[in-house]
């Protein structure tokens, strides 16, 4: 009986050590999850906030909106297909009318005006000869509003640009200024290459296709810009380091006239 009992409490006791290792085992298992799973949240919002920074120029914006997020971005973006098709192959017709064939601005304006003419000459006759009562024909009024637009907006950007220039001119920054009498400087090479439609047309181009471009593959072009950056000021800082540091500044001392 007595071995019986102890058999007993043993039995007890071996059960009892087991469930208070499993109650150890899982408390410990608990704890080591909770700081993996803040360590893993706060991993993701630092490559969050990383992924935010690496945008081009720290953008915040869409594309959409940083393109003004109307009409004109939705074409520029291809969000409709057909619209920004048909503006580009229309803007390509027009530049290969100018530059391949050599019409000119008054040749085309006079035979589309020949062309109206005809149409609704045309279209006043025919009316009168099937029907008794001939039929209104359409005229083409241009609103005064939209000539007031165009004109507003290209004041606009013009003061905005002079603004800029001038601001830059009138700064201390050396790096800015140096940096928009190259890219003047550029332009000016590129135009003595080609004439100003053939540039209006590329442009015209780059402006129908870099921002969708960009849009669909930011994350590589952002990473092949900081990098390039990051090169660039890698060269500048040894260009800085062994050129420029060791140009001799000297001390201009004011003589007083005794």
């Amino acid at each position: 009986m007595l071995e019986f009992v102890s058999l007993e409490g043993k039995m007890s006791g071996h059960v009892e050590n087991k469930v208070e290792n499993i109650l150890n085992t899982i408390v410990d298992s608990i704890a080591d999850s909770v700081p993996n799973q803040k360590s893993v949240r706060f991993s993701e919002e630092q490559n969050a906030v990383t992924a935010q920074m690496n945008k081009l120029f720290g953008r915040r914006k869409s594309i959409h909106n940083i393109l003004g997020g109307g009409k004109s971005a939705d074409v520029l973006l291809w969000r409709n297909k057909k619209i920004s098709s048909s503006v580009l192959t229309g803007a390509t017709a027009i530049w290969v009318l100018f530059e391949w064939l050599n019409y000119h601005f008054l040749t085309l304006l006079c035979l589309a005006l020949v062309i109206g003419m005809l149409i609704q000459f045309l279209w006043s006759n025919a009316s009168g000869m099937l029907s008794r009562s001939p039929s209104q024909v359409p005229r083409l009024v241009l609103p005064d509003e939209l000539f007031m637009n165009i004109a507003v907006f290209i004041c606009a950007e013009i003061n905005q640009f002079l603004g800029f220039i001038q601001d830059v001119a009138c700064g201390r920054n050396l790096k800015h200024f140096l940096m928009v009498v190259g890219s003047l400087s550029a332009a000016a090479v590129i135009g003595s290459w080609c004439n100003f439609m053939t540039l209006f047309y590329i442009g015209f181009v780059c402006a129908h296709t870099l921002p969708v471009i960009y849009e669909k593959y930011d994350d590589q072009i952002d990473d092949l810009v900081y990098n390039l950056i990051g090169q660039l000021q890698s060269q500048f800082s040894k260009f800085d380091k062994n050129v420029l540091r060791k140009i001799p500044k000297g001390n201009l001392k004011l003589k007083k006239n005794d």
